[in-house]
């Protein structure tokens, strides 16, 4: 028994007879909604934590709970706000869903001001399409989110409730709100070509009947929309029991054809499908679809907010019409924005196509924005964790820079990342005078003790050791004199790094026109200059190794359409003959190896920021193996070396001139009529010959008809030109 005391005398009507009133309970303070149901004459108080209304989203008629609902999901609930991550097993999580888990697991409930002890998350597999889904994935899913560091209320499978969503649909179908179509799939677009352009007249103030009529009642609404319930449900029991095949018959749920959504016109809830299912096995040949499924798993699981990106807000009126059709309890709907990274795509058909046509390692290539790929290339669960919570989580669509995650993960790598040198593109060094230099070497001679982090002193030190013959990065030597270059010439002298004096080039040896080798000495004397830069080196012992750098995946910021003509070529530069210090070899034996967790990483001396790889056998006793590196980051680019130049400025300034160019194009856009769009609007100028007699192109300018699926697409946009241009004038 919950005892209250009301202390705001002040109301909140809303737009059902439903009154929000706050109350001051024993033992802390609760948000009490009081609800008045009028065909009873009674009251009831329902007892749930306070919330802010900071995850608010379009309301709909169809998304009111009864008092007799929200009563009882209270109870059950009992005090707890619970939310949901449900990412399909289609293929490898991304950083976008990286996003989503911080949103789920932890932001949501900062933005709705829930205590941490009534914060729950269910990870729920979202598995109804065994044809895209694997083991491999499912695994992969579970492993991503418990590397970063997320722990669920507890794991679900939307196929575990395969049974009671059967019994729903039945129930869909008793109440008439349900039936089974034998519609093909041209059928079935040819009726919601038809439905849209209906509702696009209406939108315009035109007569649908006029602008497009209906042929036949048989597309429109359709032979077997208004069949009898004894038919649905003997059809229905007939494809569970596998007696049609596939591609036949789909039950489609009765919604509106009227309805200025599209997503609204008699969406199919399941299909026949005789492919086992990863997770459930052999035992169903009909499969419910997303739509169908979600909300319901949602309403089971007793989810509070149930939150995805904004391509799903026009989902929102079928959610909550299966739900209200269903009786069942409605949860919450918040749309965000998704996650959009520069040089990347995150679509999973063209990651999917990345790893199908070989275009990377596999999903776990450095270059992909899979949380594997991410992993593999050295970015820790801090890195993304961190890059998530600074993007934040709001409706505004926008491009995150790249170098945004870039930067976090220097300021992340910068103070637990232990030192060592490297060269990536070795030249030998003979220091002449070696002997000497060795003799006049005082306590501890030419061997150097180096902090393993120049801030954190906790971190330890290593040795290394000057040898007569080293190794220098052939970005350290340069035939010619050049002002701005600060390194090793023949006529310029460098500092060698620990040591202190000053690297002198005597001679070049060639093979051809390849530096081969650099005979040099050492000036210790006290009257040598002071060099102007410092290089490292590596000492004749040190371990070869492979080194793989890599670049943006994509040349464009914003990959396009023509995606696969835009990746970048020099992605992955891979080098082969590397050299690093030998105070490592401990550190990346191949038994420290492991897919799933981060992996040794190093901070190459002037280099950057790399990882141990997976592809590494090396083994630190026998010193056999193949050692191989990827690098994470860049270090900050060091003005004492390099000048800086402004193709970053250049980048900023086109980006603005873009920004600018593209508002003037939105503002000439609307004022073209929606029947003009694809006539008048300049980024469709000439595309197109011929149209139909609602202004949608029916040719290309070469005469080659257009198929179905672009003429698809282009109604899409027309549609969405339609909404902003009536925006527009109001």
């Amino acid at each position: 028994v919950l005892v209250v005391d009301r202390y705001d005398n002040t109301s909140i009507t809303t737009s059902s007879s439903h009154q929000n009133q706050r109350w001051r309970c024993l033992g802390g303070d609760r948000q009490i909604s009081q609800f008045t149901d009028t065909s009873k004459n009674k009251t009831m108080a329902i007892d749930q934590p306070a919330t802010s209304n900071a995850l608010a989203a379009r309301d709909l008629e169809w998304a009111k709970n009864s008092p007799e609902l929200l009563s009882e999901h209270a109870a059950i609930n009992n005090g707890v706000i619970r939310t949901r991550f449900p990412p399909e097993p289609n293929g490898y999580l991304h950083v976008g869903h990286a996003k989503s888990m911080n949103m789920n697991f932890r932001l949501a409930f900062e933005k709705l001001g829930v205590p941490a002890e009534h914060r729950r998350t269910i990870f729920r597999y979202d598995d109804t399409n065994p044809d895209a889904e694997s083991p491999e994935y499912i695994d992969s899913l579970r492993r991503d989110l418990e590397w970063l560091g997320w722990t669920p209320e507890r794991t679900t499978y939307s196929s575990d409730n395969f049974q009671t969503l059967y019994e729903l649909a039945v129930k869909l179908i008793r109440r008439g709100l349900a039936y089974v179509c034998d519609m093909t799939k041209a059928e079935m677009e040819a009726q919601r070509d038809l439905a849209k352009r209906r509702s696009s007249a209406a939108a315009m103030g035109k007569d649908p009947d006029v602008e497009a009529p209906i042929p036949s009642a048989d597309i429109l609404p359709g032979r077997n929309r208004d069949t009898s319930v004894e038919r649905n449900l003997k059809l229905f029991e007939e494809m569970k029991l596998g007696l049609h095949d596939e591609g036949t018959l789909t039950l489609r749920l009765k919604m509106d054809f009227e309805s200025a959504n599209p997503n609204m016109y008699d969406l199919v809830a399941y299909r026949i499908r005789y492919t086992p299912h990863p997770h459930a096995g052999k035992g169903w040949c009909i499969y419910p679809n997303y739509d169908f499924t979600h909300g319901i798993c949602d309403s089971l699981e007793r989810i509070d907010y149930s939150i995805c990106t904004l391509e799903f807000e026009t989902r929102r009126e079928p959610y909550y019409w299966i739900l209200w059709a269903l009786d069942m309890f409605r949860p919450k709907v918040y749309e965000m924005s998704r996650l959009n990274l520069e040089y990347t795509v995150l679509s999973k058909r063209r990651l999917l196509k990345l790893v199908n046509a070989h275009y990377v390692r596999g999903w776990d290539d450095p270059r992909m924005p899979t949380i594997s790929g991410l992993r593999r290339r050295g970015y820790t669960k801090e890195i993304i964790n961190n890059f998530c919570n600074d993007v934040g989580a709001t409706r505004a669509m926008n491009v995150v820079q790249m170098d945004k995650l870039c930067q976090v993960a220097r300021l992340t790598l910068a103070d637990t990342t232990r030192r060592a040198m490297a060269v990536l593109e070795p030249i030998k060094v003979v220091i002449g005078n070696f002997t000497e230099v060795a003799a006049k070497a005082g306590e501890g001679g030419l061997t150097f003790d180096v902090q393993n982090s120049p801030t954190d002193a906790s971190l330890g030190s290593h040795n290394v050791t000057l040898t007569e013959t080293v190794y220098i990065d052939t970005e350290d030597f340069r035939l010619d004199e050049d002002p701005n270059f600060y390194r090793l010439t023949p006529g310029k002298p460098v500092g060698i790094k620990y040591h202190g004096g000053n690297l002198v080039c005597d001679e070049v040896v060639k093979d051809r026109e390849k530096v081969k080798e650099l005979k040099c000495h050492l000036d210790i004397s006290e009257r040598r200059s002071k060099p102007k830069s410092y290089i490292t080196w590596v000492p004749s012992d040190g371990i070869h190794c492979e080194v793989r750098v890599y670049n943006h995946l994509f040349k464009e910021p914003e990959p396009s359409d023509r995606w696969e003509e835009e990746l970048n070529p020099d992605s992955e530069i891979v080098h082969p003959n590397a050299i690093i210090d030998p105070s490592v070899c401990e550190l990346v034996d191949k038994k420290n190896m492991d897919k799933w967790k981060s992996n040794q990483a190093l901070q190459f001396e002037r280099l950057g920021y790399f990882v141990l790889d997976i592809d590494t056998t090396f083994d630190s006793i026998t010193k056999k193996g193949k050692l191989v590196f990827n690098r994470t980051v860049s270090l900050k680019e060091d003005k004492a070396v390099v000048k800086k130049d402004d193709v970053e400025s250049e980048q900023k300034r086109k980006r603005a001139e873009q920004q600018r160019n593209a508002a003037a194009a939105r503002d000439k856009l609307m004022t073209i009529e929606p029947k003009d769009l694809f006539k008048l609007a300049p980024e469709y100028e000439g595309k197109y010959s011929k149209f139909d007699d609602t202004g949608l192109p029916t040719h290309l300018a070469d005469g080659t008809e257009l198929t179905k699926s672009a003429k698809k697409k282009l109604e899409k946009e027309r549609t969405k030109h339609t909404k902003k241009f009536a925006k527009s004038k109001k």
